[in-house]
């Protein structure tokens, strides 16, 4: 990689960086935000690259490339995120990766199959719940609706899974009192489920996160502005 991509790189990611502190303390100093960056549409140098640079937490859409860009990658201490729709015929593949989180818990039919395959391997998996905010018929995930009781049903019912909090893709809307309506009902919902051990708000992608994170995400899934 030539000296000039790496400064380029160097400048996306603090000025994401610097987007994301601006955002933060106007909701106060102490709330934090991790930043997972979105790994699908960039090379193995890149993440060295942004590695290097201090990012730690790196996400895929598919469970193939996940294990692809793991393997390449293992001596890199990198903490892996599954951001992508599961299909169930993928779910051991992805127990085997062992991902720190898995963001896109988007039915109960998943989860009880996912509980199933890790009660058989023996195996824990950290989850959030996708939440389908907008009611948008081309998202998949939970209304907010029924979230708060799907939520607790598969803490109960799926002891393999551990749920760590809440996943939304914001409104898919030019409108942005919209997208952010789709943000503050999500992070309501997370508000009630902190007593249910959630930890985590995901929300806010690279056109929307500094809107997420002042809606309150404390997770944001960012690609494109750091490759652009």
């Amino acid at each position: 990689m030539s000296i000039l991509e790496k400064e380029h790189l160097r400048a996306n990611l603090d000025e994401v960086i610097w987007n994301i502190e601006e955002a933060r303390i106007s909701v106060s100093e102490h709330h934090i935000v991790k930043l997972v960056t979105v790994a699908k549409y960039t090379s193995l140098e890149n993440i060295s690259t942004l590695y290097e640079l201090g990012q730690r937490a790196f996400g895929e859409n598919q469970v193939q490339q996940l294990k692809e860009r793991m393997d390449a990658l293992e001596k890199l201490p990198l903490e892996w995120h599954m951001i992508g729709s599961l299909q169930k015929n993928k779910i051991n593949n992805l127990i085997d990766l062992r991902p720190t989180l898995m963001q896109s818990l988007d039915s109960l039919g998943l989860a009880e199959e996912l509980n199933k395959k890790l009660e058989a391997k023996e195996s824990k998996m950290n989850c959030l719940l996708q939440i389908n905010a907008a009611n948008e018929t081309t998202k998949s995930g939970f209304t907010s609706e029924e979230a708060y009781d799907m939520y607790q049903t598969i803490k109960e019912s799926c002891p393999n899974i551990k749920l760590k909090g809440v996943m939304t893709i914001g409104a898919h809307s030019e409108d942005t009192k919209q997208v952010q309506k789709s943000f503050e009902t999500t992070h309501t919902l997370f508000e009630k489920l902190k007593k249910e051990g959630a930890t985590y708000c995901s929300m806010g992608m690279s056109s929307d996160y500094a809107l997420a994170i002042k809606c309150g995400s404390n997770l944001i899934r960012v690609g494109s502005a750091l490759f652009k």
